[in-house]
């Protein structure tokens, strides 16, 4: 394909300063600088403005832009592959934000394309400019209230109508002349989450690991501190531990680096902890309390980073005589009572298992319990989680009665089906590992007494359970999990 063809495609589809390249370092850098300068010209209209009322003008502050060209002939069809590939040919593309913290990825993506189809990468610039706000945190703050009325109209702010998530729910179309999407999250919608992890987790993006575990119990948070700090104080593996306010403790040993930060007044609404890793391959853990509504919160937040898994570590009831207190339940089915995403993903879609997930819990349990062979089932059963929005279910019980039955459910909860149907839509592989903490069913309530002994015997083995699961997972490989279950048929080719 003729160079003059793919600059001019682009350029009809109103990207500017087109490049052609078939080096993928190369087109990050540029997407890198063409961002910088944008982010450049935007801190410095708004301190004159800031400084002297002086009104910006025309802005040119756009996000910078990555696409590819592909023909018939250069599609690939390899049915092993999960992402990385386009099916059809056409014009792909996408805008880019914040190339520091996404460089890695980036690259990564951009190399699968050249690899897989042979093409070269268009890069330029967008026609989508960069909002203020995510840019700087803290927009206005001290300025006159005439002077915040102005700012509103003076410089591009979020733009709602433009920043949804059409693309990773399957109901984006083309309208007109714009590019197929090459990623599941515009710049604009990547922006969005990123302002709003802070905002509930109390810590940068920056510190956020590839592997999470979310739970709804303080006491697990509690034991991974405990297990972080002695990681930082010991260990070889891991390099920091941030907590909330970006509190950050450093293993001298990898980063001879003094401590930073102080811990807040008060803690956010979902507090997160990163034990991180050199690569990134870390653990983080957050606390997102309890219910759906927080679970779907934070999913959507936490999928732009792009993790590599998220599993759920929490509590349920069991419904089964045989169970008992402390047992576990790994979800292979979810009933979704909870409603909360029934319109990005109608109750009728399935929510599979993926079983490399599935496997590395078992075997996690396996190797941390020490049973092995059929005396794992006198400890775990597999099953049917039914995940409700109703703390107090259990006064519905007649209700509910011939739904649980039918549905062969072994346990309810408040989150996992939320969990794992954002991890389906947003296509992070996902898993849940519930531990048995009453039997409402049977007369055993979760009463004072009876929980203080379950927390002080499994929660601790149950964190350790979670961690093993994602040493397992990460010795595997990355490629293993995103697994094609995930993946649409006309879907991004960014992963």
């Amino acid at each position: 394909m003729h160079e003059d063809d793919i600059i001019e495609a682009f350029a009809r589809l109103g990207v500017r300063d087109v490049e052609v390249t078939d080096d993928v370092d190369k087109a990050v850098a540029r997407i890198t600088a063409l961002y910088d300068a944008a982010v450049g010209r935007l801190r410095a209209a708004f301190q004159r403005f800031t400084e002297d009322g002086t009104a910006p003008g025309p802005l040119d502050a756009c996000y910078p832009f990555v696409g590819i060209k592909l023909r018939a002939s250069d599609l690939n069809l390899d049915g092993r592959l999960a992402y990385g590939a386009l099916h059809d040919p056409g014009v792909y593309g996408t805008t880019l934000t914040n190339p520091h913290l996404f460089g890695d990825y980036y690259r990564t993506q951009l190399a699968l394309l050249v690899r897989n189809h042979a093409v070269p990468i268009v890069t330029g610039i967008s026609t989508r400019p960069i909002p203020l706000p995510f840019v700087l945190e803290e927009v206005g703050s001290g300025l006159p209230q005439q002077r915040l009325v102005e700012l509103q109209y003076l410089f591009p702010m979020p733009d709602l109508s433009r920043t949804d998530d059409a693309i990773a729910n399957g109901t984006w179309r083309a309208a007109g002349h714009e590019p197929a999407p090459l990623a599941l999250f515009t710049a604009e919608r990547v922006d969005y989450s990123l302002q709003r992890l802070y905002h509930y987790t109390g810590t940068h993006p920056e510190f956020f690991q590839r592997f999470v575990l979310l739970t709804n119990y303080q006491r697990y948070v509690d034991h991974f501190i405990a297990f972080a700090r002695e990681q930082i104080a010991s260990g070889e593996e891991h390099d920091r531990f941030v907590e909330p306010g970006d509190v950050v403790s450093f293993n001298r040993r990898l980063r001879p680096e003094p401590d930073r930060g102080s811990n807040p007044p008060h803690l956010p609404q979902m507090p997160a902890y990163h034990l991180t890793r050199p690569d990134g391959r870390g653990v983080t853990m957050i606390n997102i309390g309890v219910g759906p509504s927080n679970a779907r919160t934070i999913t959507d937040h936490v999928a732009v980073l792009r993790p590599h898994c998220w599993l759920m570590l929490g509590h349920c009831a069991g419904l089964r005589r045989s169970q008992q207190l402390g047992d576990y339940v790994l979800a292979h089915g979810y009933v979704r009572e909870d409603g909360v995403l029934d319109q990005e993903v109608p109750p009728f879609v399935p929510i599979p298992p993926i079983a490399e997930v599935q496997v590395a819990l078992q075997e996690a349990v396996v190797n941390v319990t020490g049973l092995k062979g059929h005396d794992v089932k006198t400890r775990m059963r597999t099953g049917t989680v039914m995940t409700t929005a109703n703390r107090n279910w259990e006064l519905r019980y007649d209700e509910l009665f011939a739904r649980l039955n039918q549905s062969r459910a072994i346990a309810v909860d408040m989150e996992s089906a939320t969990i794992a149907t954002n991890g389906f839509r947003f296509r992070v592989p996902y898993g849940t590992l519930l531990c048995v903490s009453d039997k409402p069913l049977h007369g055993e309530l979760k009463l004072r007494g009876m929980a203080n002994t379950f927390y002080r015997e499994r929660i601790n083995q149950h964190l350790q359970i979670g961690l093993e699961a994602i040493r397992i997972l990460r010795e595997q490989g990355a490629d293993r999990l995103h697994s094609r279950k995930l993946r649409s048929f006309d879907e991004p080719a960014f992963r």
